[in-house]
């Protein structure tokens, strides 16, 4: 098993990136290279980064991949109120997106002040 398929953020980041494909099935198809594409592509980041950020020699370099994810859910955050406020998400979508982001986020920050601890 890999570093980071050990850590629950990442678990739980990609279960995320699943529910995201999901929700934007049903978005306009004039949206495809729009907000869906952006709203897929920040949503991969998230794992993304947290798996590279743990395959690092350094903490201070984790701690650097994992900033990196938290702006990515920042990113997704804004995206995703935008397609809410276009009316694109069914509001099950919506509501299941908001937590789970949510939990993603306290997540990463809890792992980055661990990691950043970690480092000094």
């Amino acid at each position: 098993m890999r570093p980071h398929e050990k850590l629950d953020v990442w678990k739980k980041s990609i279960d995320f990136v699943v529910a995201v494909y999901k929700a934007t099935e049903a978005f306009p198809k004039d949206e495809k290279f729009g907000l869906t594409s952006q709203l897929r592509r920040a949503a991969v980041s998230i794992p993304a980064n947290i798996a590279e950020g743990a395959a690092r020699r350094s903490n201070k370099e984790f701690a650097h991949f994992l900033s990196n994810s938290q702006g990515s859910a920042s990113e997704v955050e804004t995206e995703r109120l935008i397609a809410h406020r276009l009316n694109y998400f069914q509001h099950s979508h919506y509501q299941s997106l908001c937590s789970s982001l949510d939990e993603i986020g306290r997540m990463l920050t809890g792992l980055a002040q661990h990691v950043q601890q970690k480092s000094r």
